[in-house]
């Protein structure tokens, strides 16, 4: 059990790196939304501009804890981001679509919606960025 625990939090691992790094754009994630709904809707904003806004920052946030502390790639920003975007741009068109089906729909709050729809991007990003977005860029 030791020896599993030494190799789990080993920050060298890129494993351990990355739940790190999840826990803290999760954090932000479930954070900046929340904070931008809150100051933005009495300007007359609706929740799903908000989404917009809150996914731009997210997702270039995380691509950047990923980008250099995660899998500390060197070059190929440009090729890289394209490759994240296209794996969170996909998850946030389908949170624009499921967000107002569990806000006007099922009656959710627009806050928990979002942490609902969260959860399974956090189970896939790991094996789509480990394979494909710094894939190349690690050998």
């Amino acid at each position: 059990m030791r020896n599993f625990l030494k190799s789990f939090i080993n920050f060298r691992e890129k494993k351990f790196r990355f739940i790190v790094a999840g826990a803290i754009n999760t954090t932000a994630g479930l954070t900046i939304y929340p904070i931008l709904y809150l100051a933005l809707t009495p300007l007359g904003f609706g929740y799903v501009e908000i989404l917009l806004i809150a996914q731009f920052i997210c997702i270039s946030f995380s691509f950047i804890t990923n980008k250099y502390f995660v899998f500390k790639t060197k070059k190929n920003t440009r090729k890289e981001y394209l490759k994240f975007f296209i794996f969170h741009g996909f998850y946030a068109i389908l949170n624009l679509i499921f967000l107002p089906f569990l806000v006007d729909v099922m009656k959710f709050s627009p806050i928990i919606s979002q942490i609902i729809f969260t959860i399974p991007i956090i189970a896939i990003s790991y094996f789509w960025h480990s394979h494909i977005t710094f894939y190349n860029s690690e050998k």
